[in-house]
């Protein structure tokens, strides 16, 4: 199978460092939304760069929630693998990949937790199901099989049927505080357009990089 084929021409508006905005945040939310009016699939998907005390990375993917000058919102179990890591070493990445348009943007910064007052209240924005399953699993950790899961699951729905749900102190976000935040796109030639922004003394460099 000859993967070279597989390489569509697209060609997006030109990526020009001297005309793009001076706030990345904007640029990014300008792209979201074109991604968003383009029907790319899971616009939110992101996946999470982590690395532990061994500096050994890991990868997955997960869903943005919300993005601002704050950073970029994330959930999930602080017990999990990726919470471990962000304990020992805040340093992590993102990366949005939207082949549909033929666009990448890469995040490089810290994640720092969300109060417990946002992650109540998008806990409590979930459906029951998820709010279950959020507090019944052992998330990174062995289990014995699906079948373990599923009691656990159908055990604490009987629990709590007809009952608040509280968020369980394990759950929550974290804010990637950005650093760095670059901005790729294809173009003809092979000369694939980069703009790398870079905060220094709380304002926003803007660079180009050879591709």
């Amino acid at each position: 199978m000859k993967l070279l084929h597989f390489h569509k021409k697209f060609h997006p508006p030109v990526l020009d460092e001297k005309t793009v905005e001076s706030d990345p945040i904007e640029l990014f939310k300008k792209w979201f939304r074109e991604a968003t009016e383009a029907r790319v699939n899971k616009p939110e998907a992101m996946a999470l760069a982590t690395a532990g005390k061994d500096g050994k990375p890991s990868l997955r993917i997960v869903l943005l929630k919300t993005f601002s000058e704050e950073g970029f919102r994330f959930f999930t179990n602080y017990d999990s693998r990726k919470g471990k890591e962000i304990e020992e070493n805040q340093n992590v990445s993102l990366l949005f990949h939207w082949p549909e348009l033929e666009r990448e943007i890469r995040i490089e910064g810290y994640a720092l937790k969300t109060t417990e007052k946002v992650s109540d209240e998008y806990f409590n924005s979930r459906p029951v199901d998820s709010r279950i399953s959020a507090i019944i699993s052992p998330q990174s950790q062995p289990v014995p099989g699906r079948d373990y899961l599923d009691n656990l699951w159908n055990e604490k729905q009987n629990e709590l049927k007809g009952k608040d749900i509280p968020r369980p102190a394990y759950w929550g976000g974290y804010n990637v505080i950005p650093e760095k935040i670059e901005f790729w796109q294809t173009a003809p030639k092979r000369l694939n357009d980069r703009v790398l922004y870079i905060k220094k003394d709380n304002l926003w460099k803007i660079i180009r990089l050879a591709p």
